[in-house]
């Protein structure tokens, strides 16, 4: 036995001693097929992440912002430009967790801004990155100046320069020149695509919005070298920037200031002045209004929700709203009646007390009427009563071909559109289909409705853009013209944006005379006194209810001079009872006053350098 269990021991060490080199060997080849399949996953399957991530480890891009492009009034002036901004900021992964709270309390100290606001900023999420937190915006001179004497005491925290959209006039023009803000984190997810950043602006309303490619530029950036530590080696290319594109507006700064300065008394109201033979707006002004700059600074919660939240909404441009037009409304139904062959240009027609049109007797505004009268002196006097038997006689079609023509119930073609109100020219079609709130069929026109229009009451409403592009047709002699805010080297008279008006001359030169008619002896007289400062004028004033239940608005719309029609201008009062020649004829006459000026000094510099 003893022999036996000799040779089974030895047995077994020799192949304990075979086994050892091959389980070596196995476990050498497993651990270089491990490695060679981590290597292949690491540099073929995943090569071009890991290489990128090796290269944002020793490449920094550091991105330059481009300025954005100024808004000049059309002779230079400017009227939104850029300032420099302070910002402060940290670096996180220079700062461990006592570190930051000792940099805090130095900075609250210094900058004199609380602990807690210091806090918020660092746990914000928003607007920071993994490299840069940025805890304050907009510092002082004096907070700049308080840290530059500290800052080698400040380890991690640096002060920021950057660019900010600035209104040098703030409230001036707001409503057509907008305003820009930061892009918002869902916004980013699209606008990437096109080269925006998170820390971007972009415009909002008016020209900044539609003009946003032209005024914002292109970033640019300089790429660097740095090493472990984050230090700088080497620039290894700098590309500059690109500077947004200037945009030269038609609005007048001295018109566009009186503008703002007729309407500052006023609840809420409109100016709008343009020149009839190419569209150009001189200016456009909107009451209640707003700071621009409120956009460009911080702000809380509760100034947010006093601008966003007001029941007077400064932020809606009472420029491009709809109301009822009321008497500047009459126009529109004279060509109704004379294009229509119903009521020729020499047509007269008696004028009562209260003509009775369904269930309602309709008023002439006197309570008297003025007997037999015609055309211009139905617009001398403004009655009611001659342009209800007009209107009612013409029928629904006949009022809405005629208010087409002259651009109503629809766009007006300026850049603006976005802000635009279109307005409506209710008809027969238009209350059968429900009225935009009831059911088809259900809301049937009646003679009533037909009645109101005649005058620009209840089912007509337009916006005061809209009422001075009609105006223009009576000044231009035919021509519809279209606004804009920006020549941009186009041809504003080309067939494109100047169309003629399909209306017979005798049309025209009716309305034209009974418009002169109202400032020389009618409604209007008021704007006749002191024609030693004014060039012939012709309009009409207007009153008319708010059909959403406020006190009257007042209207008042002209051209100038009378017998070449260079300047429109139509003033708008929002509830303000008294009437159009009380409230809104004033703030025509200052404009065509100022505008008066202003085209007088041109045309005589422009006589000395021909001289």
């Amino acid at each position: 036995m003893k022999k036996k269990e000799k040779l089974y021991l030895s047995s077994k060490k020799h192949v304990g001693a075979f086994n050892q080199p091959l389980i070596f060997f196995l476990f050498i080849c497993l651990i270089f097929s491990v490695t060679g399949v981590r290597l292949f996953w690491i540099q073929i399957i995943n090569g071009s992440y890991y290489k990128k991530l090796s290269e944002e480890n020793r490449i920094k891009l550091i991105a330059n912002p481009p300025i954005r492009g100024r808004l000049l009034d059309r002779n230079g002036f400017v009227l939104a430009d850029n300032k420099l901004f302070y910002s402060l900021s940290i670096q996180p992964r220079l700062l461990t967790n006592s570190a930051w709270i000792d940099l805090r309390k130095s900075l609250s100290d210094l900058l004199n801004v609380s602990i807690d606001q210091l806090d918020i900023a660092y746990n914000r999420s928003h607007s920071n990155t993994p490299y840069k937190k940025v805890l304050l915006n907009d510092l002082s001179v004096e907070q700049v100046i308080r840290f530059k004497e500290q800052e080698n005491n400040l380890y991690g925290a640096q002060i920021d320069i950057g660019l900010v959209r600035n209104y040098p006039y703030k409230s001036l023009a707001a409503h057509a020149l907008g305003y820009t803000q930061l892009v918002t984190q869902n916004e980013f997810s699209k606008l990437s695509e096109r080269g925006y950043k998170l820390s971007d602006r972009i415009g909002r309303k008016g020209v900044e919005a539609a003009f946003e490619s032209e005024l914002r530029g292109q970033w640019g950036g300089e790429m660097l070298e740095i090493d472990s530590l984050g230090t700088v080696q080497r620039s290894l290319g700098l590309k500059l920037p690109k500077a947004g594109k200037d945009i030269k507006l038609t609005l007048d700064l001295d018109l566009q200031l009186t503008a703002e300065k007729v309407l500052s008394d006023k609840i809420a109201g409109a100016i709008v002045a343009l020149d009839p033979r190419t569209g150009a707006i001189r200016a456009i002004a909107s009451q209640p209004t707003f700071d621009l700059n409120f956009f460009s600074e911080t702000f809380t919660k509760k100034q947010y929700d006093n601008l966003f939240l007001s029941s007077n909404l400064p932020l809606l441009s009472r420029a491009l709203n709809a109301y009822d037009p009321g008497s500047t409304w009459k126009p529109v139904t004279a060509i109704a009646g004379i294009e229509s062959g119903k009521f020729p240009a020499n047509q007269k027609l008696n004028t009562v007390p209260c003509i009775t049109y369904g269930s309602h007797c309709f008023p002439e505004y006197n309570k008297r009427g003025f007997g037999w009268i015609g055309y211009e002196d139905a617009f001398r006097v403004s009655s009611n009563t001659f342009f209800y038997q007009v209107g009612v006689g013409s029928g629904s079609k006949a009022l809405y071909d005629a208010a087409i023509k002259l651009g109503f119930d629809n766009y007006s073609g300026i850049e603006i559109l976005l802000d635009e109100n279109k307005g409506l020219v209710g008809n027969k079609e238009w209350a059968d289909e429900g009225r935009g709130w009831g059911k088809p069929g259900e809301t049937p026109w009646i003679v009533e409705d037909m009645a109101s229009a005649s005058i620009g009451q209840s089912v007509v409403l337009v916006t005061p853009l809209q009422l001075a592009r009609a105006y223009a047709v009576f000044a231009n002699g035919g021509y519809l013209i279209t606004p804009h805010l920006v020549d941009a080297n186009i041809n504003w008279r080309s067939e494109k944006y100047l169309q003629k008006v399909d209306i017979q001359d005798t049309t025209l030169d009716t309305i034209r005379r009974g418009l002169r008619k109202v400032v020389t002896s009618g409604t209007g007289m008021g704007m006749n006194i002191d024609t030693s400062i004014l060039p012939p004028v012709a309009g009409k004033t207007g009153t008319a209810e708010d059909s959403s239940g406020g006190a009257d608005h007042a209207w008042f719309a002209g051209f100038a001079p009378y017998d070449s029609g260079e300047i429109v201008i139509v003033a708008f009062a929002q509830n303000t009872p008294g009437g159009g020649s009380v409230h809104a004829l004033p703030m025509a006459k200052e404009m065509l006053k100022k505008w008066y000026k202003l085209n007088s000094n041109e045309q005589l510099i422009s006589g000395k350098e021909e001289l």
